[in-house]
């Protein structure tokens, strides 16, 4: 996602660095550039490291930070869904996800009484090994499903990039973040 967002802060306007390659853990210029794992945004601009981030929705539903969330960029597009083996027909006893947060949420709402596993990668696996009646995870093609032999019972969210905000700095930096998020705004459309 990291090429897709800095293209679209770029077309956008924002004085963002040449950057050489695919990797770029920090640039200091007149822009600070972090590159972080998808689940790490939401922690830096929430915490004021980052006045602002792209990140996926899927990793803000599954976040208790208090983000402004004010740009779709319409990129990445994904869903959560509920996986199975398809010739799974018990009771969902054990769900395994990278996305507890929203899964623990999902369970409440429902009324279902099921145990989550947090993991962190190959979540298809679970399914397959029993450790998991079901997954929550993320799908794009379908194909890594299909070739494990997994079914997508429901789609349980959409997911699409997002521009987020850490509330302070838009009040203290309005003077760039305002036009920023009205440049990425008009090219979201």
């Amino acid at each position: 996602m990291f090429q897709e967002a800095y293209q679209a802060l770029r077309r956008a306007g924002l004085p963002l660095p040449e950057v050489e390659g695919e990797r770029v853990l920090l640039f200091q210029g007149e822009v600070t550039l972090l590159e972080l794992r998808n689940k790490d945004v939401p922690v830096y601009v929430d915490l004021g490291i980052a006045d602002a981030g792209v990140v996926g929705k899927d990793i803000l539903l599954d976040t208790e930070r208090d983000l402004y969330e004010p740009v779709d960029l319409g990129f990445g597009a994904c869903r959560l869904s509920l996986i199975r083996h398809p010739s799974s027909t018990s009771p969902i006893r054990r769900i395994a996800t990278k996305y507890p947060f929203f899964t623990q949420k999902l369970l409440r709402e429902r009324g279902w009484a099921a145990d989550v596993v947090e993991l962190s990668g190959n979540i298809e696996l679970a399914a397959l090994t029993g450790l998991a009646d079901a997954v929550v995870d993320v799908v794009q093609t379908g194909a890594t499903l299909k070739a494990a032999g997994l079914i997508e019972v429901e789609v349980l969210a959409y997911s699409t990039a997002r521009f987020v905000v850490n509330r302070q700095a838009l009040k203290l930096k309005r003077a760039l973040l305002k036009p920023l998020i009205q440049r990425l705004r008009e090219l979201s459309r």
